[in-house]
């Protein structure tokens, strides 16, 4: 409580409460033990930001392949037992792993979690079922009871339902939840005997008003509906959820409770990304001393097999390879852009037709293009690190990260104006020197590409103002703690 800020000790007294909550994140994946996107990132930093306010916020998540082999000696296995799916009964295991001060719990299950995070289709839709289960029947041996259960996108999304509709009558009874939407492309939808056969769902919920969607049921939608709060990560995502074009079919339920529905923006661990002390790039550097960044630049070049000059600028793209991100809208004008006299990289993996495209790209503009298809957490440091540019045309962006790390490093995002990408990225203004980065409005590849123009003749013909916006973009804060701070305050409210 002595870390308590005193805005937080205030409501706790407006409210009648002596303390602050215990919070439980549920989610599939956490950095940095598993991490496939932005996600992770946020489940991982956000218990150490709570633990500054004062609050005891811990994480549950599977105990994946990845997280066995790397943490397998610094797990405690702390009980287990057995689920009902189906027909099948189940085994659950309980470890606990403590990390950088955060007590993660572990779901431990070989067949369910013994490969893939994700495993696609039905096989991942029962993965988080059996999840679902375990989480709430292990809840009151945990040594550590929940006041609030903050789910996660789908995987985590029926918990909220089903603490309402099968465990209300239990302990479990007195817990509150809040479901954060960090992507409401990705639903969990199945046929309905999926979710009636594995977890015992009614057949009265399957109906519009509680899971139905389309013919389907959704894990999403089920959330959507039976959550106490509703949060995502970005405030212009909020109001975007509530439209048909965005809302991905939820825009019905979402817009019915938008008062209920907080849009807190994401933040970085401003420790790991931070160009003074970054370990994984060749020289440091801060917002009063760039000669470092132009070092970091020449050595990508030369790793990368970029041969032109190093006065050459480079656009980079740090990104999933999906239709989300604005890979079409690349597709279409990139060799259009490549005439400017650029150097482009590309750091990513995704759909297999925009891999292909990105190394025939290369092919056709050796030297001065790189596509290194996959990921590599060093790699990506010295991209932000190096590149002068980072290009994130998106349709839609519900936060996005990549543009606050590349902010972080003085590399001035290019971003299409939705979600996140608008909420933190102040365009440049050239009568007032004012900005952060270059944005443009519309869906449109050649609006993109004349976006990226304007940036391009800034930093060739106006040095004196691109510096100007690489330093303002240096200086923007992007820690988690603001971020935090926002989550805390909902967490109070549902008390």
């Amino acid at each position: 409580m002595v870390n308590m800020k005193r805005e937080f000790q205030q409501a706790l007294l407006d409210k009648g409460l002596e303390r602050l909550p215990n919070v439980l994140i549920a989610a599939a994946e956490c950095a940095p033990i598993s991490k496939t996107g932005g996600l992770a990132d946020v489940v991982g930093t956000l218990p150490k930001s709570l633990a500054a306010l004062g609050m005891d916020a811990r994480v549950i998540t599977p105990y994946h392949r990845c997280v066995k082999d790397k943490y397998r000696d610094k797990v405690e296995h702390m009980f287990s037992f057995s689920v009902d799916l189906g027909w099948r009964s189940q085994y659950v295991g309980i470890e606990r792993l403590v990390l950088d001060g955060v007590t993660i719990y572990l779901v431990d299950n070989e067949y369910y979690f013994g490969d893939k995070i994700y495993r696609g289709g039905q096989a991942e839709g029962e993965q988080y079922a059996f999840f679902t289960r375990a989480v709430l029947d292990a809840i009151p041996n945990l040594g550590f009871f929940p006041d609030v259960l903050h789910c996660n996108d789908w995987h985590t999304a029926m918990l909220p339902m089903l603490l309402r509709t099968q465990y209300g009558y239990y302990v479990h009874g007195r817990i509150k939840t809040l479901l954060t939407i960090h992507n409401i492309a990705y639903q969990g939808k199945f046929g309905f005997d999926f979710f009636r056969d594995l977890l015992r769902v009614e057949d009265r919920y399957f109906t519009p008003e509680f899971m139905e969607i389309n013919g389907c049921a959704a894990f999403l939608k089920a959330g959507c509906v039976f959550a106490d709060r509703l949060s995502t990560v970005s405030p212009s995502y909020a109001d975007e959820l509530c439209t048909p074009y965005y809302g991905e079919g939820l825009d019905g339920i979402l817009s019915a409770r938008r008062h209920q529905l907080t849009g807190i923006l994401n933040g970085i661990d401003k420790k790991v990304f931070n160009p003074y002390s970054d370990p994984l790039i060749p020289k440091r550097y801060d917002r009063g001393h760039l000669k470092g960044k132009q070092a970091c630049k020449e050595s990508l070049m030369l790793d990368m097999g970029l041969k032109a000059e190093p006065g050459t600028p480079i656009v980079a793209m740090v990104t999933r390879m999906t239709d989300q991100k604005g890979l079409d809208l690349v597709e279409r004008v990139l060799d259009e852009l490549m005439g400017s006299d650029i150097c482009f990289m590309l750091l990513g993996s995704g759909e297999q037709r925009y891999e292909n495209f990105m190394k025939e790209a290369e092919n056709r503009h050796r030297g001065r293009f790189c596509a290194y298809i996959g990921y590599n957490e060093e790699l990506s440091h010295r991209v932000y690190a190096g590149a002068d540019m980072l290009l994130m045309p998106s349709r839609f962006e519900p936060c996005g990260l990549s543009q606050m790390i590349a902010m972080r490093y003085g590399t001035l995002p290019i971003v299409r104006e939705t979600g996140g990408l608008r909420d933190s990225v102040v365009p440049y203004n050239q009568f007032t020197g004012e900005g952060t980065g270059f944005s443009f409005a519309n869906y449109n590849a050649h609006e993109m590409k004349a976006t990226v123009e304007r940036a391009l003749d800034i930093y060739r013909n106006e040095p004196e103002n691109w510096n100007r916006l690489v330093r303002n973009a240096m200086a923007a804060d992007f820690g988690f703690d603001r971020s935090a701070e926002g989550y805390a305050r909902l967490y109070i409210d549902l008390l």
